[in-house]
């Protein structure tokens, strides 16, 4: 007797770590999937018991007998073999997964299989049992690329399917800097670093692999963009360059501008101070030459002189040249004399103008109190008070300036605000970079002082922060 074999075909569901694994089974004899266990073994005995009708058929129309007892008997034994096994089968398990995508139930009568994706029949040929329904293989779409997903492991996103390539792809951070997937540390997880306020990220091994910074934004340079290369080796990315301020002569408006800040405050300078643009070379010889001051480590951008000296100041701009490097640039030496308490203003050369402008402002306030006969100030203080003038000016170059300035003067500043103008997006991002510096500076001198300078000017007022100042030596409390 020839015995009819039938093969019952299921699918496993695994998940780990959010990737799931199914695979294709072939069907032509369409069985649907059943509700309830008696159902089952109802359905798989009368398909035996056709199974066996078929054959006694077959070997009645061959004419074929049965030779000795002994090999019906064992015939017979195996058929109650199989007959119990196929009551004893149970169907496949159900696994169950917050994480898993839930297809919309649909009821269907026995014998057919509905695509969980195209809602429609799914025929004769191939299809997937998985995440609990059946599909079209070209229906069990990737939602990244929206091609079918055709490898036995696949990862899943909420309810959303993708290849394993695209998924990384989309979810696995890459390094700003390399272009590259971050790498994962010795215990595997994924290690880099951010930038606090531009959330740049970028592999840890960049910090010492001499990868340069911007010295006006502190982004790290990508591998892909060239900043400009300065001539006193310091690099500008292309955002700054933009709104970079190069020589003496252009920062003149920029001057005129912070003195009309003061004078709205009612604290004009009288004297006439020099201001002169200066590479990094001359700022640091200058700020030998000095006998007293505090300087902002790790790097001075300006400073408020009161000795006769000599310095190499910048008369025309540089161009850029082969590989963005700044070339041409001629400088001249201009003698400081002395004819009150302020000799000059210098600042470094090429920044932003916001950054440029903040630096001014602060250096202008050192020169204001010399000139008003403040006594000798303790670090903090100086350079705290100078610090809250700085942020006060970056405020008034934006319309959503605080309207809690007013509180800090005595006159409005809202006319300099309005002939400013609109700022471009990439400049008011770098003015609210600049605020934030100012703002978090860690240091005692220039971050603790600006914070408890900036308390006591908004509680008390300029003035009456600068008079108590004039009279104390300290912030009032």
């Amino acid at each position: 007797m020839n015995w009819i074999k039938k093969v019952f075909k299921g699918c496993a569901h695994k998940s780990s770590e959010g990737h799931y694994h199914g695979h294709y089974a072939e069907d032509r004899q369409f069985y649907a999937p059943s509700g309830s266990g008696d159902a089952w073994r109802e359905h798989e005995n009368e398909e035996i018991d056709r199974a066996i009708a078929l054959s006694l058929l077959e070997e009645s129309q061959k004419g074929r007998r049965v030779k000795d007892d002994k090999s019906q008997l064992e015939d017979d034994e195996q058929l109650a073999r199989a007959i119990q096994e196929s009551l004893n089968f149970e169907p496949p398990p159900q696994y169950e997964n917050v994480n898993t995508y839930q297809p919309m139930p649909v009821h269907f009568p026995t014998g057919y299989r509905i695509c969980a994706g195209c809602n429609t029949e799914i025929g004769c040929g191939r299809f997937l049992n998985c995440l609990s329904a059946f599909w079209h293989p070209e229906c069990f779409r990737c939602h990244a690329c929206n091609l079918p997903i055709s490898d036995y492991e696949f990862s899943m996103s909420g309810n959303y399917r993708f290849h394993k390539s695209c998924y990384k792809e989309q979810y696995h951070p890459k390094c700003d800097v390399c272009n590259h997937f971050i790498s994962t540390n010795p215990a595997g997880l994924i290690e880099y670093r951010a930038h606090p306020f531009w959330m740049q990220k970028y592999c840890p091994s960049h910090e010492h692999d001499g990868t340069p910074r911007c010295c006006s934004c502190e982004r790290m340079e990508p591998h892909d963009t060239g900043y400009v290369a300065l001539n006193d080796g310091r690099k500008l990315c292309l955002e700054c360059l933009d709104s970079a301020v190069m020589d003496t002569k252009q920062c003149q408006p920029l001057y005129l501008d912070i003195q009309e800040f003061y004078e709205s405050l009612d604290m004009k300078v009288e004297q006439q101070v020099p201001l002169l643009l200066v590479e990094r070379q001359a700022l640091n010889d200058a700020r030998e030459g000095e006998k007293n001051g505090h300087y902002h480590m790790p790097e001075t951008r300006g400073l408020c002189l009161s000795e006769e000296q000599t310095v190499s100041t910048i008369r025309r701009r540089p161009r850029l040249g082969t590989g963005n490097r700044s070339m041409d640039m001629i400088t001249e030496p201009y003698k400081l004399t002395r004819r009150c308490d302020v000799t000059a203003i210098l600042i470094l050369y090429g920044l932003p103008r916001l950054l440029t402008g903040s630096i001014l402002a602060h250096e202008m306030m050192h020169a204001w109190m010399r000139l008003q006969g403040f006594r000798t100030l303790s670090q903090d203080v100086e350079e705290g008070i100078c610090q809250v003038l700085a942020h006060m000016w970056l405020l008034t170059q934006f319309d959503s300036a605080s309207d809690s300035n007013g509180a800090w003067t005595s006159s409005s500043s809202s006319s300099s605000r309005l002939k400013k103008g609109k700022r471009s997006q990439l400049e008011r991002k770098l003015g609210e970079f600049f605020k934030h510096q100012i703002e978090s500076d860690a240091s005692p001198v220039y971050g603790d002082g600006f914070r408890a300078g900036h308390q006591a000017v908004y509680k008390y007022g300029l003035r009456n922060t600068l008079e108590h100042i004039r009279m104390t030596g300290r912030f009032p409390h």
